[in-house]
């Protein structure tokens, strides 16, 4: 019978390599941490892992076992965690994961009403998954996914909190910045500077350049938003941004924006959680208070 400690164990052995280094990990003994597994080994009379030199592998078996740690155990330390804090008196955390590196501005404003509202309940932001948003979301590595390309699953809602225009973004006297939009192969000489994303997951060239069949000079990749668009007013090259982010940007006097073809590139934002499982009913009100803070991202003075 598989239990939860042969699951740390092989999640142990997987992540170290090494049966010394797994025990250490796990405050075991070497001769416990082996013990257990050859009894579950004995059991199945199935090899989970196989050894060449000190290393350890694991065979398909192992990794079948392994992949029900990854799903499986988040979800415990979910829960657990949760516990200790309903021990102490507190709600939990609000863990929010991010697929739109631009969004964390717009996040911002959502969550210090949030704190407010809900004074014992943490908020923790990740942009970071080891097998995407939605992976992370299904699994319980997160409470709740911020995304513009939802991926549908039956056990996951996503709600639109509202839509924004994806612009091709660059200083005022830019000669791109005569035109009434900027076609694919305007940017052939151009330097794009965006976000450390793969390519695929950029709407620029999903969505604009590779249909297109087209390309940019060269690609620069910068973590934050604020140097992007400071890189951009100094006129070293331009960027795709939503339009409201730009706006709202210090440095939007030196810079103009067009759409990115004649009918622009409209996104829309969601926010997606698991169905049935917001016992305490924070989540329920984050979505809320990002639909609302949509409503004000769209109003007419942005």
């Amino acid at each position: 019978m598989i239990d939860r400690q042969h699951l740390r164990i092989v999640h142990a052995i997987h992540q170290h390599g090494t049966m010394t280094q797994a025990a250490k990990s796990l405050y075991l003994t070497q001769s416990a941490l082996s013990h257990a597994m050859k009894k579950l080994e004995h059991e199945f009379n199935v090899p989970l892992w196989q050894k060449e030199g000190r290393r350890l592998f694991l065979t398909q078996a192992g990794e079948s076992l392994l992949g029900l740690a990854q799903r499986i155990l988040p979800q415990f330390e979910h829960t657990e965690a949760q516990l200790r804090r309903f021990a102490e008196g507190k709600q939990g955390t609000l863990r929010i994961g991010m697929e739109c590196y631009p969004c964390f501005e717009w996040l911002l404003k959502i969550v210090a009403p949030f704190l407010k509202r809900f004074p014992d309940v943490d908020v923790d932001v990740r942009r970071a998954f080891s097998f995407g948003g939605l992976q992370a979301l299904h699994g319980y590595d997160i409470d709740v996914l911020i995304t513009p390309d939802p991926l549908h699953l039956d056990a996951i809602t996503y709600t639109p909190v509202f839509s924004y225009e994806q612009v091709l973004v660059m200083h005022s006297t830019h000669d791109l910045a005569t035109k009434a939009f900027i076609a694919p192969r305007d940017l052939a000489q151009e330097t794009l500077i965006s976000y450390p994303v793969e390519t695929s997951r950029l709407d620029i060239f999903s969505q604009f350049l590779t249909p297109a069949n087209a390309s940019v000079k060269s690609h620069k990749t910068i973590e934050t938003t604020e140097i992007i668009l400071q890189m951009v007013a100094a006129g070293r090259g331009v960027t795709a941004l939503p339009k409201w982010l730009v706006d709202e940007s210090k440095e939007s006097e030196l810079l103009c924006c067009r759409p990115l073809g004649e009918e622009g590139l409209t996104k829309t934002l969601f926010v997606g959680h698991r169905k049935r499982t917001d016992t305490l009913g924070f989540i329920d009100s984050f979505v809320e208070m990002a639909m609302a803070q949509g409503l004000k991202t769209n109003s007419p003075q942005q």
